[in-house]
């Protein structure tokens, strides 16, 4: 046999041999058998360089050095889940459903597993690129460390189709977090706090030979692209496995409600027993049609909802209240415990919320208090065991002065949070504001970071975000730490960030409820910073997605002179105050139009007809309402929507006289 022959022969056996004892759970052969077998086939290709392949199975080691991590634009957005925790969220979230359509659907249930998610893409049937969630618009390229894991295929095998996504989670056993723990307990290092935060960590290491050493894990749960082999969730999963995927074995359907809580509580008894950690139950509706037509949020789709079990809960003493001042003035009472184990870490300070929660439960000082993590995250006291305590306890008196600058704290009505009013001079929130403009999704400055920024404030070197940009090599030599090369990189950075587009800058102003989200809708409709300045309250709550509160927030923002000083100042320096984002707009022959897209189309899909009515002014809506203006019909819609529309006079067109109309 030649060796061209020979290398075919053991990477197709070797990859049968991967998918048998990863993806299978059926080992065929020992380890010592397959390591033979993969120094063998090593050793072949490294005679015979002309016959690489960057997925064969010895490439799995990993082995090279990544420089970073690029962000990559998802195809298809990658969002969040909703939260439920009670058999009463999740009859409104069914009943939620069934008003969207009168047609019978199925559920599928799925384990929620505690990992990273991971969006995989397939080109003729080979893994090209893999993408974290990111900010669900786009995401971290991760590809050259996602092939060190074994249960991911490189290759698949059967009748896949030619492109398509598919989404799942990267976990780490818990077998393999002990097995991690013990030999950093050998070397004398401290052993990792939990599955989850490791796996998370593992996957943006930059060394591929690491990664490749750490026993990752990978379960897919959802078929994205334009030719599925059905359209039907639960099927399309199938077939995956057919291919070659990983799919979890516990997912089932379900015809009611009723039958996916029986699922729930099952998991909830049993779950202690996994190899692996959940954190809850995924229902999603099986019809993916179905899916489309009930459509989405800005967040989350509307058609699968996360089930969290009740979160992990201890108690500990509550040794003192202390209070945080954020970069909005925001006040966070904090409350310092006596340490304890929650959820895989150590719990020394949780959230306390706001001065109500405090009085609700009469939470004092030297009071044993019950910890949880919410959304099995962020540590927060929820609850006071009044039998133990002390019978000389006193009431917890809030603050009424800022803690750092001892200006009187301002709550207005309907805040749920005391607010310190002194922007101009309360340190915390001068640091916050610098520490919010340079951050990764604001600014990212490359060589600036919080201990710097605190050495700048300290020396009187910055006081505004502009006075940044005056920043010079000189300035900045002289302080602790910086070192000529750092201090060029420092200057560099800062350079750099004058390129960052608009959105990002009006993102990193840290305007009060100007998110991510909101900067790129103000952004697109308005841009221009002159014409968001120029807008008045009116006129910004008639963009889409932008409500009252945020109006008033922009608007007052941009009502004081010191802050369009900022704004000139910075335009001044050269950052982008014009949108560079695409226009990809056809024509306004829908303007202002609302429109229901519903039914099964004949000549584009209901995805492309959707996008066909925003590139040409209109907006979609997923319900008909007196406001919608018609519904694009085709064929089996629903019979509610039908006749809601009818009863409304809401007119109803076909293909046909939709595509006339962009015409």
């Amino acid at each position: 046999m030649s060796e061209r022959k020979r290398i075919a022969l053991l990477r197709k056996e070797l990859a049968n041999h991967n998918h048998s004892y990863y993806v299978l759970d059926k080992p065929l052969i020992t380890d010592f058998e397959f390591d033979k077998l993969l120094a063998e086939l090593q050793l072949l290709e490294n005679n015979n360089p002309d016959l690489f392949d960057k997925n064969s199975p010895t490439q799995r080691v990993g082995g090279e050095l990544i420089k970073g991590f690029i962000a990559v634009k998802h195809k298809y957005r990658m969002l969040s889940l909703g939260n439920t925790y009670s058999a009463e969220d999740l009859y409104d979230f069914d009943i939620r459903l069934k008003k969207l359509t009168d047609q019978a659907f199925e559920y599928v249930c799925e384990l929620k597993y505690d990992g990273v998610s991971i969006s995989l893409t397939y080109e003729n049937g080979e893994l090209v690129q893999a993408l974290t969630r990111g900010d669900g618009t786009q995401g971290d390229d991760v590809t050259e460390n996602v092939k060190t894991i074994k249960s991911i295929p490189l290759k698949l095998q059967g009748d896949y189709p030619e492109i398509f996504e598919i989404r799942g989670e990267i976990f780490l056993p818990i077998a393999g977090l002990q097995q991690m723990n013990e030999l950093r307990i050998e070397q004398g290092l401290e052993p990792y706090a939990n599955p989850r935060n490791t796996a998370s960590g593992s996957l943006k290491l930059l060394d591929t030979k690491e990664v490749a050493n750490r026993p990752l894990d990978c379960y897919l749960y959802y078929l994205l692209g334009d030719t599925l082999p059905s359209n039907n969730h639960y099927e399309n999963l199938q077939k995956a496995k057919e291919w070659g995927f990983k799919i979890p074995n516990e997912i089932e359907k379900f015809s009611t409600i009723e039958q996916a809580l029986k699922f729930i509580n099952k998991w909830d008894a049993k779950r202690h027993n996994l190899p692996y950690e959940i954190d809850g139950i995924v229902i999603k509706v099986n019809n993916i049609d179905l899916q489309e037509e009930m459509g989405y949020t800005a967040k989350s789709p509307r058609w699968a909802i996360s089930y969290k079990f009740k979160a992990e809960q201890v108690s500990t003493i509550l040794n003192e209240i202390t209070y945080q001042v954020g970069r909005t003035g925001a006040i966070t009472p904090v409350a310092n415990l006596a340490p304890v184990q929650l959820a895989g870490t150590t719990v020394k300070r949780a959230s306390l919320h706001n001065a109500d929660q405090i009085a609700k439960l009469d939470i004092r000082e030297g009071d044993k208090v019950y910890v949880e993590k919410g959304g099995e995250i962020i540590p927060k006291v929820v609850g006071v065991e009044l039998k133990d305590r002390d019978l000389f306890s006193q009431l917890t008196a809030y603050i009424t002065n800022c803690p750092s600058c001892a200006t009187e704290l301002v709550r207005k009505d309907g805040d749920a949070k005391h607010y310190c009013p002194n922007r101009e001079s309360c340190p915390p929130q001068i640091k916050g504001k610098f520490e919010h403009f340079i951050s990764r999704k604001a600014m990212n400055i490359d060589g600036l970071g919080r201990e710097t920024i605190e050495l700048l404030i300290q020396e009187g070197l910055i006081t505004e975000i502009s006075d940044l940009y005056q920043l010079k090599k000189e300035d900045v030599l002289p302080l602790e730490r910086i070192a000529e090369k750092s201090a060029e990189n420092l200057i560099a950075g800062i350079e750099a960030s004058k390129k960052i587009p608009f959105e990002r800058v009006l993102f990193g102003l840290g305007i009060r409820y100007v998110g991510e989200t909101v900067a790129k809708v103000l952004v697109k409709h308005f841009k221009t910073i002159d014409a968001i300045i120029n807008s008045d309250i009116e006129t910004l709550i008639a963009v889409d997605e932008i409500g009252g509160k945020i109006a008033e927030s922009v608007n007052a923002y941009f009502s004081e002179d010191k802050n369009l000083l900022l704004i000139e100042e910075l335009k001044a320096a050269g950052l982008q105050f014009v949108s560079t984002i695409e226009d990809t707009s056809k024509s306004d022959n829908l303007a202002g139009d609302k429109i229901v897209v519903s039914g099964v189309f004949q000549q584009y899909s209901r995805a492309e007809y959707k996008k066909m009515i925003e590139e040409h002014g209109g907006k979609n809506v997923g319900s008909i309402s007196k406001s919608t203006t018609f519904v694009l019909a085709g064929e089996n819609m629903g019979p509610s929507k039908k006749q809601k529309a009818e009863d409304l006079n809401i007119p109803m067109i076909s293909e046909e006289e939709f595509l006339a109309k962009l015409s």
